[in-house]
C-alpha cells in the first residue's frame, strides 16, 4: 500500500491518551519524591542545609553545654560576699535536690519521663489531637534542649523567619537535640541539668536560687507543697508567680499537688491538707549584682571584667569563683569603725554650722559661696537632662529644679528610710552637708587588701573615696620629704632650726618666692631633729629639708614607693600640695617602709576557679626593691616618733586599747587648708591602714582646728578600728614591737629633743600653737590654764 493509499488519522479515530497514568505516575512522584524530603527533613535541619535552617547544637555543645552561671566572689576566709549574673544560676548536685521536687516535676511535666527517649509520641498524639488543650506534648528532655540551647532564640536560618515553618523547625530542632541529649545522658543527669536551668520567675535561674528566693531555703530542704510551687511556676513563671499573682499561684500550685497525689507521690489525705494551706513565701530577690552593699566590689568587678575580657570569659554567664584578699572580719571591724565615728562626726559638723547661722560651704575666709548649689546642681546628670527636656524653656526648667516630692534620704538614724518633701535644689544641697570617709588596710609584706571601706554608705553616695576619690594629703605626705633625706646623707638626729623662712624658686622661667607658715603662724625657734620635726609636723622645717634634698627628688621618691598620681615639683610638695593622691596609693606608699623597703603592688585578688573548681588564674604578689632596709626600717622609726617625741600628733592614740605587749604604733596625721581633709596614716608591725575624711567638695569643711584636724576627724577611725581587730580572737593580728633591724644601721638615730616630754595627750593635734604656748608658760614657772592642760 502506498503512502497514498495509507488512512489518515483523524480526530475521530485517533486512540484516547492515558490521562490516569499520567496522574498516578505524577502523585508517585511526589510521594516519593515528599518521601525522600520526609527521609532527609532531620539531616537537612542538623546540617543547617544551604543556611536555610539555622545552626543546631554542635556535639561539643552536646557534651560541654555552657549554661549561663554567676560567677560568686568570695573572701579570704571563705564568705560568699556577692554574685554577678544576668541569669542568677547556682547549680547544685542531683543528691541536694528534694525527692519530692523531682516527683512533682515528673509528675505534672513528664508522666512517662522514664518509658521515653526524649519524645513521647502519646503525649504529641494526645496534645495534637486536642489542639493543645489536653496538655503540652513537650517532654522534660525537649524543654531542656529549648532552655539549654536557646533554639527559639539562636541562630533561625533563612526558613526561620516565615510564621508556621520557623515553629516547625524549632520543634524539629528541640525533638532531634532530646533524642541526643537522651543518647549522651542519663535520666538523673538530664533531670538535674533541668532543675538547674529553667527559669523559676523573679529572675531566679536554677532550683537553688529559686529556693532561696521564695521561701529563703535550699532545694534539699524543700517542703512539698513549696516544691509544688515551685514547680507549677514552670509552667509560666509570670503567671503563677506567687508574689505578684497569689490567687493563679494557689490554683497552679494545688493542680501539681494533685497530679502528685494522682502519681502516689504522697497519700490522698495529704494531698487534701496540703491544698488547705496558703503559699507561706519568704521573699528576697537577687539583684545582677548581689551582696552586701560594699564599695571593693566596685574596684573588683572593674579588674575581674578587664581579666575576662583579654583572657575570653564572660564574668556574668561563666561560673567563676573569684576568691578575692578581703577578711570579712577585719572588714566589718573597719566599716562599724567608720560608721561609730562618723556618726559622731556628722553631729559635730552639724552643730558647728548650726550655731555659726549658715551652710558649710565657704570660701577662704569663712564666708558662705553666693550660688553654690546652683552652680554645682548644673554639673550633675539631673540637670543636663532637665535642660536638654527644657531647652529654651528656662521658665519650666526652673520650676523643674524647684518642684518638690517625696524623696527617700540618706540620714545617720538607722537604716530605715526616711522620706522628705525635696525639690531637685533641697536634695543637692541636703547632701552637700555630709562629711565622708575613705578606709583602707593592707598586708604590706604581700600587698594584700584586708578592708576596704569606700564611703559612709554604698546605697546612697556610690563614689569611691579609696581609689576613685583623690585629694591633697596635707602633712601625711611629709614622711616623703624625710625620706628622701634619710637616703641621701641626713639622720633622724641632725637638726634643722623652727623658724620662718623664704625659699626662692623659678617657676615657667620666673622668679618665685615662697614663705611657708606654720599652722600658727607661729615659730620656737628650736633646732629640731628631723624625727622631732616630723612627729610634730612642723611645716618651717619641713619646707627647709624640702629645699635641701630637692623637690623634684620628694616626688621621685614618693613615686618609688608607691604614689602613682601625677604630681608637681614645686617647693611645696612636701606640705601635700604638689597632687591629689588617693588612700589606696598611699596605703602602698607607708607599707614600703614596713615590708622592708619593698614596694608591694596592692593585690585584691588570688585567684580565679573555672565553674568545675579549676584554678584558670593565679595571682602571685608583686614586688621590687624601693629603698634599702636601712631607710625602711629608719622611717618606721621616724614615724613611731608621733607616739613617742613630745608633741607628736599621733598622741591621742595612747586613750585607745592599744598598749599592751610592748605593742608599738606608728603613724602621721594630715589636714589640708581650711581643714578640708583629714589624714590619718597608721602602720604597726602587721598592718598598714590609711585613712581619709571630708567633704564632697573642698569647700565643704570644718572652720576651725578643734574639729577639722586629721587627728580629730581621721586618727579616732583608726584607734577604734585597731582596738576591734586586736580584740577579736578569731584573727592572727596581736599586738608587739616592729621587727628589729635586718640590716646594720650605720646612721645615728638615738637622740634627745630639745623640748622636755610631758604627759601623754588625749587628743592629737596636727599643728603645734598649743604646745609652743604650753613650753613658754612651762619656761617661765606659770601654771597653765585649765583650757591648755591636755
Amino acid at each position: 500500500m502506498s503512502a497514498s493509499e495509507q488512512p489518515k488519522t483523524t480526530r475521530a479515530t485517533r486512540p484516547p491518551r492515558r490521562w490516569p497514568n499520567i496522574v498516578s505516575r505524577t502523585v508517585w512522584g511526589f510521594f516519593v519524591v515528599g518521601v525522600g524530603i520526609f527521609l532527609l527533613y532531620p539531616i537537612l535541619v542538623k546540617s543547617n542545609f544551604l543556611f536555610l535552617f539555622g545552626k543546631s547544637p554542635s556535639l561539643e555543645e552536646m557534651e560541654n553545654p555552657k549554661v549561663e552561671q554567676a560567677s560568686e566572689l568570695y573572701t579570704a576566709d571563705g564568705v560568699l560576699i556577692g554574685k554577678y549574673f544576668r541569669e542568677n544560676r547556682s547549680p547544685v548536685p542531683f543528691n541536694k535536690i528534694s525527692p519530692v521536687l523531682v516527683k512533682a516535676l515528673i509528675a505534672t511535666e513528664d508522666i512517662r519521663y522514664y518509658d521515653h527517649s526524649g519524645i513521647d509520641l502519646t503525649a504529641l498524639a494526645r496534645a495534637v489531637a486536642g489542639g493543645g488543650r489536653n496538655g503540652g506534648g513537650s517532654t522534660i528532655t525537649q524543654q531542656l534542649a529549648k532552655n539549654l540551647y536557646k533554639i527559639r532564640r539562636g541562630e533561625r536560618g533563612l526558613l526561620g523567619h516565615i510564621p508556621v515553618v520557623s515553629t516547625l523547625i524549632s520543634k524539629t530542632k528541640e525533638w532531634l537535640t532530646a533524642v541526643e541529649l537522651e543518647k549522651r545522658y542519663t535520666k538523673e543527669e538530664i533531670l538535674r541539668m533541668y532543675i538547674n536551668t529553667v527559669e523559676y520567675g523573679s529572675q531566679a535561674f536554677g532550683i537553688k536560687v529559686a529556693a532561696k528566693t521564695f521561701f529563703s531555703t535550699s532545694p534539699d530542704s524543700l517542703k512539698p507543697e513549696e516544691a509544688a510551687m515551685l514547680v507549677g511556676m514552670l509552667n509560666n513563671p509570670t503567671a503563677f508567680n506567687p508574689r505578684f499573682h497569689p490567687e493563679a499561684a494557689l490554683k497552679r500550685r494545688n493542680l501539681v499537688l494533685e497530679r502528685m497525689g494522682q502519681a502516689n507521690v504522697l497519700p490522698a489525705k495529704v494531698i487534701d491538707s496540703l491544698q488547705q494551706e496558703p503559699i507561706a513565701l519568704q521573699y528576697r530577690v537577687e539583684r545582677h549584682i548581689d551582696g552586701p552593699d560594699t564599695y571593693f566590689r566596685g574596684a573588683v568587678s572593674q579588674f575581674v571584667n578587664k581579666w575576662c575580657e583579654a583572657n575570653g570569659y564572660d564574668m556574668y554567664r561563666d561560673g567563676l569563683k573569684i576568691y578575692t584578699t578581703i577578711d570579712s572580719r577585719m572588714q566589718q571591724h573597719a566599716e562599724d569603725a567608720v560608721q561609730d565615728r562618723m556618726k559622731k562626726l556628722q553631729q559635730q559638723f552639724d552643730r558647728f554650722w548650726k550655731n555659726r547661722g549658715g551652710n558649710p560651704w565657704v570660701d577662704d575666709k569663712g564666708k558662705e559661696i553666693p550660688g553654690f548649689i546652683e552652680t554645682q546642681m548644673k554639673r550633675t546628670d539631673q540637670y543636663k537632662a532637665l535642660a536638654a527636656r527644657y531647652q529654651g524653656q528656662p521658665a519650666r526648667l526652673d520650676s523643674a529644679l524647684h518642684a518638690k516630692r517625696p524623696m527617700k534620704v540618706f540620714t545617720w538614724k538607722g537604716d530605715g528610710d526616711t522620706t522628705l518633701i525635696l525639690s531637685p535644689l533641697d536634695s543637692l544641697a541636703y547632701y552637700k552637708h555630709f562629711l565622708h570617709a575613705g578606709m583602707m588596710t593592707m598586708d604590706p609584706f604581700t600587698g594584700h587588701v584586708k578592708a576596704w571601706v569606700g564611703g559612709i554608705n554604698f546605697r546612697f553616695f556610690k563614689y569611691d573615696h579609696v581609689k576613685q576619690g583623690r585629694r591633697q594629703a596635707g602633712s601625711t605626705f611629709k614622711p616623703f620629704v624625710y625620706l628622701t633625706a634619710l637616703d641621701n646623707g641626713y639622720t633622724p638626729c641632725d637638726r634643722i632650726r623652727d623658724q620662718r623662712v623664704t625659699i626662692n624658686y623659678v617657676e615657667n622661667g620666673k622668679d618665685m618666692e615662697w614663705q611657708p607658715d606654720n599652722v600658727t603662724r607661729e615659730y620656737t625657734g628650736i633646732n629640731m631633729t628631723l624625727r622631732h620635726a616630723m612627729a610634730r609636723s612642723v611645716n618651717s622645717v619641713t619646707a627647709q629639708l624640702t629645699e635641701k634634698v630637692g623637690w623634684e627628688n620628694v616626688a621621685k621618691y614618693a613615686h618609688k614607693v608607691g604614689i602613682t598620681s601625677p604630681l608637681l615639683p614645686v617647693p611645696s610638695i612636701g606640705l601635700g600640695s604638689g597632687g591629689d593622691v588617693n588612700v589606696y596609693e598611699m596605703v602602698d606608699a607607708y607599707s614600703t617602709f614596713v615590708n622592708n623597703g619593698f614596694q608591694s603592688e596592692p593585690q585584691f585578688i588570688t585567684r580565679i576557679e573555672d565553674r568545675n573548681g579549676n584554678v584558670i588564674k593565679q595571682f602571685d604578689p608583686k614586688q621590687k626593691r624601693a629603698i634599702p632596709s636601712e631607710t625602711a626600717w629608719l622611717m618606721l622609726y621616724m614615724l613611731r616618733g608621733g607616739m613617742d617625741e613630745p608633741g607628736g600628733t599621733s598622741q591621742a592614740l595612747w586613750e585607745y586599747d592599744l598598749w599592751k605587749k610592748d605593742n608599738q604604733i606608728g603613724g602621721k596625721t594630715g589636714t589640708t587648708s581650711n581643714y578640708s581633709d583629714g589624714w590619718y596614716m597608721g602602720v604597726t608591725k602587721d598592718l598598714v591602714t590609711g585613712v581619709w575624711v571630708g567633704g564632697e567638695d573642698r569647700s565643704i569643711h570644718f572652720y576651725g582646728s578643734q574639729q577639722g584636724e586629721g587627728g580629730r576627724m581621721a586618727l579616732p577611725i583608726f584607734g577604734t578600728y585597731m582596738e576591734k581587730l586586736y580584740k577579736d580572737e578569731e584573727l592572727d593580728i596581736t599586738m608587739g614591737p616592729f621587727p628589729k633591724p635586718t640590716s646594720k644601721i650605720t646612721k645615728k638615730y638615738i637622740c634627745v629633743s630639745d623640748s622636755e616630754p610631758r604627759r601623754r595627750r588625749e587628743e592629737a593635734v596636727d599643728t603645734i600653737a598649743t604646745d609652743n604656748l604650753l613650753e613658754q608658760l612651762n619656761t617661765e614657772g606659770i601654771a597653765p590654764p585649765d583650757s591648755l592642760k591636755l
